[in-house]
C-alpha cells in the first residue's frame, strides 16, 4: 500500500515538474514578432505647416474720381504691361475744365504782354521827366506822378504775374484730374479679378463698397505660400531652409520652396488658439503646376538633414522615464539569435518614419520593430521568432 502510495506521488510529481522544467530551460513559448535591419541613410528634420497661396506683387486697382466707366480694354485673365491703358472713366466733364483753365491761362498772359508795353512806355516817359526835372524845366509834383504811376504799373505787372502762376497751377490740377480719369497698368501681370463693367459708376474711395474696387491685377510668376508656425517649432525654422509645399489641390504633386522670411512677432491666426509666426516660403518652381492665389497648402520645412547615419524606425524606440528623477532612457530589442536582447541606444535626428541612431548600434543590426503590442510587453532574454506581416 505504501509503495503503491509513493508510486503515484512520484507520477504526480513528475507531470508537474516535467513543464516546469522546460519552461525554465527553454523560455517559455517564442513571441512572433517583426524585424528591419539598421542601415546607414539621410535623415531630414522638418517642420509641418499649414497656409495658402498668395501673390508677392498683387495690386487693387481704384480710382480718384468718380466718373461713369466708358470702356475696358482687358478681361479677367489677361495679360498686361506696366503702363499700359486697362480703363476710361468718362472725361468730358474734367476735359471742359482743362479747357477753360487753358484759356484763362491764355487770356492771362495777354493782359501780362499788355502790362508789360504799358510799363515800358511809362518808364521811357519817367526817364524824359527825370530829364527835365534835373535841368529844372519841369516842377516836382510831375515828377513825383510819373514816378508813381511806373511804379504802379510795375505792381500791377507783378501781381498779373503772380495770378499767371495761380492759373497755371490750377491748370495743372484740372490736367491731373483729368488724368486719373485713364487707369494704366503699375505693374507686369494678369487681371485676376475684374470688378466693375462698362456704365457703372467708378468711386473714390477706400472701402469695399461696389464700385471701388476696379480689378486686381496680380504678377504670376511672384506667388509664393504664407504658412504659420507653431512657437513651439519657430527656433528651428531659419531664412534659406529648404521647404515642400503641397497645395490641397495637388496633394501627391509637392512644389519646391525656400523659406524667404520669418515674422517678428507672433499671432494667433484664424482657426487656431495658439501663437504661431507667419513665415513666407518663395516657390522655386511656380510653374511646374497651376497654383491660383487663395489655395489652402501644407508645408514641411526641412530644419536639419543628416547623411549616412544610423537608423531605425521610430516605433521599434521604447522610453523609460523616472519623474522623480526627471530622466529618461531609450531602449530597442535587438535579435540576438532566437532572443531579444534589450539594448540602450541614444538618438539625434528624426523623420515622419526613422530616428537616427547615435549610439548602442552598429550596421546590420536587426532590430524587433513590432507588432507594439508584443514590443511594450518584451523582456531581455525573451524567446522571438521572426514573422513576416504580423498584424500589430
Amino acid at each position: 500500500m505504501n509503495r503503491k502510495l509513493l508510486l503515484i506521488v512520484g507520477i504526480v510529481a513528475l507531470v508537474v515538474a516535467v513543464p516546469l522544467i522546460q519552461a525554465r530551460v527553454g523560455g517559455g513559448a517564442a513571441a512572433q514578432v517583426q524585424t528591419e535591419k539598421a542601415m546607414r541613410r539621410s535623415i531630414q528634420s522638418s517642420v509641418l505647416a499649414s497656409g495658402k497661396l498668395v501673390h508677392e506683387q498683387e495690386v487693387k486697382l481704384t480710382t480718384e474720381e468718380i466718373g461713369r466707366v466708358t470702356q475696358i480694354f482687358v478681361a479677367e485673365g489677361s495679360r498686361v504691361t506696366k503702363g499700359q491703358l486697362v480703363l476710361q472713366i468718362d472725361d468730358q466733364r474734367l476735359r471742359a475744365a482743362v479747357e477753360q483753365s487753358q484759356a484763362s491761362v491764355r487770356v492771362q498772359e495777354i493782359q501780362i504782354q499788355r502790362q508789360q508795353l504799358s510799363a515800358e512806355n511809362l518808364r521811357t516817359q519817367w526817364q524824359r521827366m527825370k530829364s527835365l526835372h534835373d535841368q529844372k524845366l519841369v516842377d516836382d509834383d510831375r515828377f513825383t506822378t510819373s514816378t508813381n504811376t511806373l511804379e504802379i504799373a510795375e505792381v500791377d505787372l507783378r501781381s498779373s504775374r503772380e495770378t499767371l502762376s495761380q492759373q497755371r497751377a490750377l491748370l495743372d490740377q484740372a490736367q491731373d484730374r483729368l488724368a486719373k480719369t485713364r487707369v494704366y497698368s503699375p505693374i507686369d501681370g494678369v487681371v485676376t479679378s475684374l470688378d466693375i463693367k462698362v456704365g457703372e459708376t467708378a468711386i473714390s474711395s477706400s472701402t469695399n463698397i461696389p464700385g471701388s474696387n476696379l480689378m486686381t491685377i496680380a504678377n504670376p510668376g511672384s506667388i509664393h505660400t504664407e504658412v504659420n508656425v507653431d512657437e513651439a517649432d519657430i527656433a528651428n525654422v531659419a531664412i534659406g531652409q529648404k521647404a515642400r509645399i503641397y497645395a490641397i489641390a495637388y496633394p501627391e504633386l509637392p512644389v519646391d520652396g525656400l523659406v524667404d522670411s520669418i515674422a517678428v512677432s507672433a499671432k494667433v491666426a484664424t482657426g487656431q488658439q495658439g501663437q504661431s509666426f507667419a513665415v513666407k516660403i518663395r516657390l522655386v518652381d511656380p510653374e511646374k503646376i497651376t497654383l491660383r492665389p487663395g489655395m489652402t497648402c501644407r508645408a514641411e520645412i526641412f530644419t536639419a538633414t543628416k547623411s549616412d547615419v544610423i537608423a531605425i524606425p521610430i516605433q521599434a524606440i521604447q522610453v523609460e522615464e523616472d519623474v522623480s528623477a526627471g530622466k529618461s532612457e531609450r531602449h530597442v530589442f535587438v535579435m540576438r539569435g532566437s532572443r531579444a536582447a534589450r539594448v540602450t541606444v541614444d538618438v539625434g535626428l528624426s523623420d515622419d518614419t526613422y530616428q537616427e541612431i547615435s549610439r548602442g548600434l552598429a550596421d546590420a543590426d536587426e532590430v524587433i520593430t513590432g507588432p507594439d503590442r508584443v514590443l511594450r510587453a518584451l523582456k531581455d532574454g525573451d524567446r522571438v521568432v521572426v514573422r513576416k506581416n504580423v498584424r500589430k
